[in-house]
This record gives C-alpha cells, structure tokens and sequence, in this order.
C-alpha cells in the first residue's frame, strides 16, 4: 500500500493535502459548531483548541502516521478528514478526522470525500479500510452504515475524551473484495444529487 498526499476531486467536492494555506477558514469552520466538539469528538479543534490541535496534525503529517486533506467547497476549506493509523505493511489505513460546517451536512460532500478517499486507498493497494466512530453519534454511525461499511463491533471504554468522557468506540470497515460493490453504491447514491 502506497498512499500518496495529492488532490483528489470529483464533481461535488475537491479534497487537498492540509497546508499553512488552508489553516484560518479550518478555524472559521471548525468553531460555527462548537457544541459538536464538546459532545462527539475524542479531541477539540473549536477556539483555543485549534491551534495544539492544529500542531499535533503538523507533527502526525510529519512523521507519516496521517495524511490530512482540506475538504474544499466554494473555493474555501469547510472542514478535513484524514488517513489515519496508516499501516503500510499490513495494507491497512482508517478514514477518520472527519469534521464538516454545518452547512455541508446531510448533502452530497461526505459521500462524495468518502469515495473519493476510499477509491485511493484501495487504488493504493489497501486490503481494509476501517472507520471509527464514538458510540454515541448516531448521526455519523449511521452515515458510514449508509457509506456500505460493515459494523465489526464496539470497543467498550476505548478512550477518555478531551472533556474526560470514556468513549466507546465503533469499528466498521470495507474490505478490498467489498469495494466494488460499496464503490457502485456510492456511485448510485451520488447520481441522485443534482450537479452542484
């Protein structure tokens, strides 16, 4: 599995490897939601969180444990999303990082990122792409059920959260021999949105 920092595009959202550039409208996004990370995230990007945040994902780029990408609509970045626990010898990596605005929710744009980061992993030669998801977000357990992921199991008190909450965690995952019919899912789901 090779895994490569590059754009990657289709007709509903423009995914770019995270730089310096992309930093100030990341803030803007990340604090129009700010209860979001007090409820359902292991860390915080809002307010005075952003910028150690921000530099755990410079040093976590740096040493090749993630590939962060710009989620950009109308030009700007509106949130990320992440390769993470990349594990080239055993051809596996897990999407995970994911936040988007308010705005971009409940549309084309997570499914769209979604296929988008999938089709380059296993084009990248992934064997299994896991997610995971804090228990209690329903809203985005549901999203990566409707991604056409498999739910493996549950983690019980996998974490402590930012906020000194023990998480339980969900696992789901795609495998390579999934892809394609996961992949014609997605297609099918994209086809029923209107051009953007």
């Amino acid at each position: 599995m090779n895994l490569e920092r590059r754009v990657l595009e289709n007709r509903f959202v423009r995914l770019e490897p995270m730089t310096q550039a992309h930093r100030d409208d990341l803030r803007e996004a990340c604090e129009a939601d700010p209860a979001t990370w007090t409820e359902l995230y292991p860390f915080s990007w809002a307010f005075e969180h952003f910028d150690p945040t921000w530099a755990t994902l410079e040093r976590d780029m740096a040493a090749g444990r993630t590939i962060a990408f710009a989620v950009m609509a109308d030009g700007r970045c509106r949130g990320l999303s992440c390769y993470a626990s990349i594990d080239p010898a055993n051809a596996a990596v897990e999407i995970g990082g994911t936040y988007y605005h308010p705005a971009l929710r409940g549309g084309a744009v997570n499914p769209a990122a979604k296929r988008l980061l999938l089709a380059h992993a296993f084009e990248a030669g992934a064997r299994r792409v896991q997610f995971k998801v804090d228990a209690i977000n329903v809203r985005s357990r549901a999203a990566v059920l409707k991604l056409g992921a498999t739910q493996e199991g549950i983690l019980r008190q996998d974490r402590v959260t930012w906020t000194g909450r023990i998480r339980d965690t969900v696992v789901f995952s795609v495998l390579a021999e999934e892809w394609p019919s996961v992949r014609d899912g997605l297609d099918a789901r994209l086809a029923e949105f209107a051009e953007p």
